[in-house]
């Protein structure tokens, strides 16, 4: 049983770490945030805002995957609300239906939550589908390690420039180099890592969601396939349903937390390709 004194000592590394953080951060080369208040600052090849920066940091110091987790990775503004809607639905099918899952009421970033923002509050039982922003080079080693399942998405750069526009700026950038890095690392280890193209997603959903399905260890029986389930889900996680719930339409994201709080409305922004806008 943990005492008041080992508490006190854990929280003065805690705070001893975060100091160090501030101040390393501080000393790295910064650059605009196309005019909001958080500059980018520069480290190892990519470009970030100080939150962030600090959260992949801590998550490389305390986060623990685990075997059977799931991490959806991508950079912003490439389809990971999406992603994120059809995986939940998928694993979560057994346990909730399209009466009753909490992509009802809850937004896809709050069903599935962002390991450098949320690692801290993660409960010991806490669910194994998670996401990160993270370039490849910045995961924690246990994720590398732990045999845990890595699912990245990517899209055409034309339409992440014109979603990052309607939202921040270039977080996580270069762009193209924050998608080798996991592209690669796919090749090497194609059981551990499924590489998806939006584009080729939005053409033909119900094939990659049975794909994911399989990936992640759950795949549709032939019983499922006859009552049309794959279809069912990606019906659900359409852009059309998904950005007409009220939760997404209204209401804000991390309300309260500073530079992080954004309106849920902006991560479903309608473009050309209906099905699946959602960043």
């Amino acid at each position: 049983m943990e005492s008041h004194f080992d508490s006190h000592v854990e929280q003065d590394i805690e705070d001893e770490f975060q100091k160090s953080l501030k101040e390393m951060i501080s000393s790295l080369l910064k650059g605009n945030n196309w005019g909001l208040p958080d500059h980018l600052y520069h480290y190892q090849g990519f470009w970030l805002t100080p939150t962030f920066l600090q959260g992949v940091m801590l998550a490389q110091q305390q986060f623990e995957a685990q075997p059977t987790d799931i991490i959806l990775c991508s950079a912003p503004r490439t389809g990971t609300a999406w992603l994120k809607s059809l995986t939940f639905a998928t694993i979560t099918r057994t346990s909730y239906d399209d009466s009753t899952t909490p992509l009802l009421f809850k937004t896809p970033h709050d069903v599935v939550p962002f390991m450098e923002l949320d690692h801290a509050h993660f409960s010991v039982n806490r669910h194994p589908l998670l996401a990160t922003h993270a370039p490849y080079s910045f995961l924690p080693t246990s994720i590398i390690d732990s045999g845990c399942k890595i699912i990245y998405i990517c899209r055409d750069p034309k339409d992440t420039f014109v979603s990052m526009y309607h939202i921040c700026a270039s977080w996580y950038g270069p762009y193209w180099d924050h998608v080798l890095r996991y592209w690669k690392a796919s090749l090497e280890h194609p059981n551990k890592f499924m590489f998806l193209k939006y584009e080729k997603m939005n053409e033909d959903t119900v094939l990659y969601l049975k794909k994911l399905a399989e990936f992640m260890g759950c795949p549709f029986s032939s019983e499922e396939q006859k009552k049309r389930m794959p279809e069912k889900i990606v019906k659900m996680c359409s852009f059309k349903n998904i950005s007409n719930l009220e939760v997404n339409k209204s209401g804000k994201h991390r309300e309260g937390q500073g530079n992080l709080e954004i309106e849920n409305k902006i991560y479903f922004r309608k473009g050309r390709l209906e099905i699946g806008r959602m960043i």
